[in-house]
């Protein structure tokens, strides 16, 4: 499961007045930081209050997410798997979800091998494979649940799964709402500056009806996907 996309933290609803090194100094208690940064305004060089934090290890990040709620300088922060700055323009990505689609899923591919494999990134509920209702044959997609956000956060950025020897594609199952609200919202990387996995963020901004992380607050149907799903699946 190693992943260098894996360590990176998003940090957001910063004090304006944090620093670098104030940022450093409360989550270097969880492992040694490779990079961080407080993202600036580039005109006006304050603080855009949020910014990112990268771990030499995936297992740090974790302890890091574990030990939620901070709070740094008075602030109440929030903590969640930096997007990449390839995927963070991408629909949803930086929505709030314990549930995920798994598209490209062949005949041979039960629900126990879906929790089997999910289970490593964190506690699974369950997992469905949807069939045709009439004739019960598999349409090639279905759903992953888990308990907490992280754990689909972090099945989500490695994106490309192998399970039974085939290779998958997971997205956050995102409702429609969220989907069409548009923005794009904090959480993204910018390329890094040194550093495993770390690198400069850019965030913030964003349209439609979401929260300075960029989730937005809708609710409702599914969207379709990506093209998954739409008749026989693989076998």
């Amino acid at each position: 499961m190693e992943n260098s996309q894996l360590c990176k933290l998003f940090i957001g609803g910063l004090n304006v007045q944090t620093t670098e090194a104030g940022l450093r100094e409360h989550f270097a208690a969880y492992g040694t930081l490779t990079d961080c940064v407080v993202v600036l305004n580039p005109q006006t060089k304050r603080s855009r209050c949020f910014g990112f934090v990268t771990y030499s290890a995936v297992e740090e990040a974790d302890a890091a997410m574990a030990a939620s709620p901070h709070a740094v300088d008075g602030n109440a922060v929030e903590l969640k798997r930096a997007v990449s700055r390839e995927d963070s323009a991408k629909p949803g990505a930086h929505a709030k979800v314990k549930k995920l689609f798994v598209g490209g899923l062949k005949g041979d591919v039960g629900e126990g091998d879906l929790v089997q494999h999910f289970s490593q990134f964190g506690p699974v509920e369950k997992a469905e494979i949807i069939a045709d209702k009439q004739s019960g044959k598999k349409r090639g997609f279905g759903f992953v649940y888990f308990q907490n956000h992280d754990a689909a956060d972090k099945a989500a950025v490695v994106k490309f799964h192998p399970i039974q020897g085939h290779r998958v594609e997971v997205k956050k199952a995102v409702p429609k709402e969220d989907i069409q609200s548009g923005g794009g919202g904090g959480g993204a990387s910018r390329p890094s500056r040194g550093g495993r996995g770390g690198g400069r963020g850019r965030g913030g901004g964003g349209s439609g009806n979401r929260d300075h992380n960029g989730l937005s607050k809708g609710g409702g149907g599914y969207n379709s996907y990506g093209g998954y799903g739409g008749g026989g699946g693989g076998g």
